[in-house]
């Protein structure tokens, strides 16, 4: 299992440096929807250019206008764009479309997406599904618990990822579940008071 490690609402001057200092010590850097939106794509480059290990993930969260919006991402040094499951098929056809022709990958975000939708968006075979727990919701998830329940309803997906509040417990759950590809964890690490600490943790604990 890889670890996702998510900076978000920082400034673009921490985030790089924190992205620097996180390089090799988490298998994917996630720049956040928050610095897509503050800073747009040339914040992409900044982070493309201190990252010389880990794998860079930009959470566009691209709803429509797919192709376009993920051509930029990779031209700017996305590895990986995220698109919204909540989109129209042909958006994510498109998004998808780019991303093979680029030998990229796709990460569909699933937050909010019914299993009827579902059904409807299960066919992208190397794109990544991503189970995601709003950070604005009340409630609490049971990770492995929805891990397996989403994998005994889609056997087919063999690409998940899984987000929202995620501790360095629940992390290692997942592990030993060995049903998750990528582990996404944010203020866990970024906002530790040793953050390169904490990924090491976690690092560590996924793959005991």
């Amino acid at each position: 299992m890889n670890l996702q490690t998510a900076i978000d609402r920082v400034s673009l001057e921490e985030a790089v440096a924190l992205a620097a200092a996180l390089d090799g010590k988490t298998d994917i850097l996630e720049m956040g929807t928050s610095l897509v939106k503050d800073y747009g794509n040339l914040a992409i480059e900044k982070i493309r250019e201190v990252l010389t290990t880990s794998t860079l993930l930009v959470d566009s969260k691209t709803i429509d206008e797919g192709a376009y919006e993920f051509q930029q991402a990779y031209r700017f040094g996305a590895d990986i764009v995220t698109a919204m499951g909540a989109a129209s098929y042909d958006t994510l056809a498109a998004c998808y479309a780019v991303s093979q022709a680029q030998d990229k990958t796709m990460m569909i975000d699933l937050l909010e997406v019914n299993e009827e939708k579902m059904h409807q968006i299960a066919d992208f075979e190397q794109a990544i599904y991503a189970l995601h727990h709003s950070v604005d919701r009340k409630d609490k998830q049971d990770t492995v618990a929805s891990v397996a329940e989403f994998h005994q309803k889609f056997p087919q997906i063999k690409r998940l990822a899984i987000a929202g509040g995620i501790d360095l417990t629940q992390a290692q759950a997942l592990a030993k579940q060995g049903l998750i590809e990528i582990v996404i964890v944010g203020s866990k690490i970024t906002k530790a008071a040793e953050p390169i600490q904490a990924a090491t943790q976690f690092m560590e604990g996924i793959q005991s």
